[in-house]
């Protein structure tokens, strides 16, 4: 098969994308760059988003984590950059994760003290509930504690000094970047499965306006010609495949039989880049090691509980987990905000398709082949939480069944994993991080245990104020640890990580069973369906409780005592009666349509002249028409179409390998539908 050749000018962008070794010909439909209109500016995020009160939502990280104001690199005497000073872990957090450490041992100890130990059921359910808790604190703290050096070291700030081409006739977007004083080509993927159109554009713009040369695509597996038209109007290429297999995966994999930039980053379609994204990123690729580059995920759009809650419970990973997983090379990918090195994907075969969280397995992947791993603590996009019970629930099953897949079926400690004693121990954390999501479930039941059946999970000698000093000395310093980051309490993260175990454990089960998982994208603008439909196992335990709560008090007021179970169940309760209400006003929300979002109108009428690109085998090489019965007529040889400002350009691409296809799919297959995909 012979192809245009694409034109790898870097000065301007490629006159036309290389089409050379496409994978997918039959399903493949890009449209053509174009430079952005006069009109477009550099960078136009949307406006902020308002909270209930009128004031705008913030990004779900604490404010040194967002990104800096832009400084200048400092430079000696001859020119060359001089190191800045690493700025140190703060010495209030290390004190402070060493308490929690030591209140973590001692309530372990407790536990497993032989002496404590209550009725035999009861105890079983707390210990190997508190037994993951446990582990993953302790596990926390000593990531916590490895972690605090800067990963931008000389290499990285004399890379920066360097790195973009700048001329006083030049913009900063067609700046060439350059690595050891050599021309890269830098592709930027934005991944689109129907999302709002409104926040499509917004990305779009950002990642156009994004500084140093670059070549932005559109991959839309929604199919949709408003994307389409959208990536055309600003400046981008488009890619439409007519099959989603592998789902984001597959849609990557599929723009890099396209795209031959020797770096591509991923941008999710909601989040926004900042302009200086590339400029925070691309120097780390001066050390031939580095795989991938990941930046934190944080959000804008925190004017709802769910919201809040969802972005809040990943502050404490982003801000201090994955730091220091850097002292480990253990620094993982989560999908969106991130640049790969295109070798070193080439190298494991591609982005990883046999999971739903291909992010983590792409990252296990790249660590077993001695890639490096580096993540910068430094807010470069923002994008939107899971804004309803719907969405958080679709967006949580997902990521527990990638993690409970890596531990069913790649067992980090596994003889066969080529990974360092580090690496394995955090990737066994990381593949074991959901089951915490299922110890509420076993210790919601332990409260009515006592109240029905007299079962106590501790020795009656302990006194009350005993086991809370032990039970403080755990819980608490962890909900310290959580203060100190976020700057305050944030009891919207305490109600998720209670209420979410049906999540967790029907994610297990799935991986055990080998249930397939559909693919769901966050914010999505498909029909909204009710909240209550996701909560049933929520509200039947909060039927249940309720109902126990008045007994126990009812049978504490007779006894004349107010017993730990009693207010340990009444708080479970108060806790599943907030999630109920948060239920209940988004419930409220839906029914109201004047606080919907406008729907995406689509455009009836098609467009007379071509507007993308086609690559297609001989026998689909024919109008988007109702298929005749037979056809006697020669097919002729298939070109690819690009629309340029000044008309129509056609270009043979020479024959292709013949596929037999059914004449009445023949239409079907070469008229590119639109819509949301499967």
């Amino acid at each position: 098969m012979t192809t245009t050749e694409p034109t790898h000018d870097l000065a301007g962008l490629p006159a036309n994308p290389p089409l050379d070794d496409l994978d997918e010909e039959p399903t493949t439909t890009i449209a053509p760059w174009r430079p952005a209109p006069p009109g477009v500016a550099p960078f136009s995020p949307p406006p902020p988003r308002r909270g209930r009160r009128g004031r705008p939502a913030t990004a779900a990280l604490p404010d040194f984590e967002r990104t800096e104001p832009r400084r200048s690199v400092v430079t000696g005497p001859d020119g060359e950059p001089v190191e800045r000073a690493k700025p140190g872990r703060s010495p209030f957090l290390v004190l402070l994760v060493l308490v929690s450490t030591i209140g973590i041992l001692a309530y372990a100890g407790f536990l497993l003290n032989p002496g404590n130990r209550g009725d035999i059921i009861p105890y079983v359910l707390v210990i190997v509930a508190e037994t993951v808790l446990v582990a993953q604190a302790l596990s926390a703290m000593w990531t916590i504690l490895a972690g605090g050096d800067d990963p931008r070291d000389f290499a990285f700030h004399r890379a920066q000094a360097r790195l973009l081409d700048q001329r006083p006739d030049r913009d900063d977007r067609e700046a060439e970047i350059r690595l050891d004083g050599r021309a890269v080509l830098v592709d930027v993927f934005i991944t689109v499965y129907g999302e709002e159109l409104v926040k499509i554009r917004a990305t779009v713009e950002a990642a156009v306006a994004m500084r140093g040369l670059h070549r932005t695509w559109v991959l839309d597996d929604g199919r949709s010609d408003e994307v389409r038209d959208l990536a055309e109007e600003l400046g981008a290429h488009y890619v439409r495949r007519l099959s989603s297999g592998g789902a984001k995966a597959g849609n990557v994999n599929h723009a890099l039989s396209i795209a031959k930039g020797e770096y591509f980053a991923i941008f999710d379609a909601d989040f926004v880049p900042d302009p200086e994204f590339l400029v925070e990123t691309m120097p780390f690729f001066i050390d031939p090691g580095v795989a991938f580059v990941q930046t934190p995920q944080a959000y804008g759009n925190l004017d709802t509980t769910m919201a809040r809650g969802a972005a809040y419970m990943q502050a404490v990973f982003y801000r201090f987990i994955q730091p220091g997983r850097n002292r480990f090379n253990a620094a993982i990918c989560v999908g969106t905000n991130v640049v790969f090195r295109r070798r070193a994907i080439d190298e494991v075969g591609g982005i990883c398709t046999d999971s739903k969280s291909e992010d983590v397995w792409t990252s296990l992947r790249l660590h077993e082949r001695g890639w490096r791993s580096v993540f910068i603590p430094q807010v470069l996009a923002i994008g939107d939480a899971p804004e309803t019970v719907e969405a958080f629930s679709k967006q949580q099953l997902r990521w527990a069944t990638g993690g409970f897949e890596i531990l069913l079926t790649a067992n980090p400690l596994g003889p066969r994993r080529r990974l360092t004693s580090d690496q394995r121990l955090q990737y066994l954390v990381t593949a074991t991080f959901y089951l915490t999501g299922i110890c509420p479930l076993l210790l919601l039941i332990v409260p009515p245990l006592e109240i029905y059946f007299d079962l106590r999970p501790m020795n009656l000698a302990i006194t009350p104020g005993t086991w809370l000093l032990y039970y403080c000395g755990f819980y608490v310093m962890q909900v310290v640890l959580a203060w100190f980051t976020l700057g305050s309490f944030r009891w919207e993260t305490l109600t998720l990580a209670t209420v979410s175990f049906p999540i967790y454990t029907k994610a297990l089960l799935n991986v055990i069973s080998g249930k397939e998982v559909g693919w769901h994208v966050t914010g999505g603008s498909g029909a909204k369906r009710s909240p209550f439909d996701f909560m049933v196992p929520q509200l039947l335990f909060l039927l249940f409780l309720a109902l126990t709560s008045v007994v126990a008090i009812n049978r504490d007021v007779e006894n004349g005592v107010l017993t730990i179970a009693t207010a340990w169940n009444v708080t479970n309760t108060l806790i599943l009666g907030a999630f109920a209400l948060t239920g209940l006003r988004e419930a409220r929300r839906l029914k109201r349509p004047d606080l919907q979002p406008a729907p995406v109108l689509r455009s009836a009428a098609a467009s007379a002249e071509p507007r993308t690109v086609v690559a297609r085998p001989a026998d689909l090489a024919m109008p988007a028409i109702p298929a005749p019965a037979s056809i006697s007529a020669p097919i002729p040889a298939p070109t690819i179409t690009v629309r340029r400002s000044t008309g129509v350009h056609r270009s043979p691409i020479g024959p292709m390998p013949r596929r037999a296809s059914p004449p009445h799919l023949l239409a079907d297959r070469a008229a590119a539908p639109s819509g949301g995909g499967s």
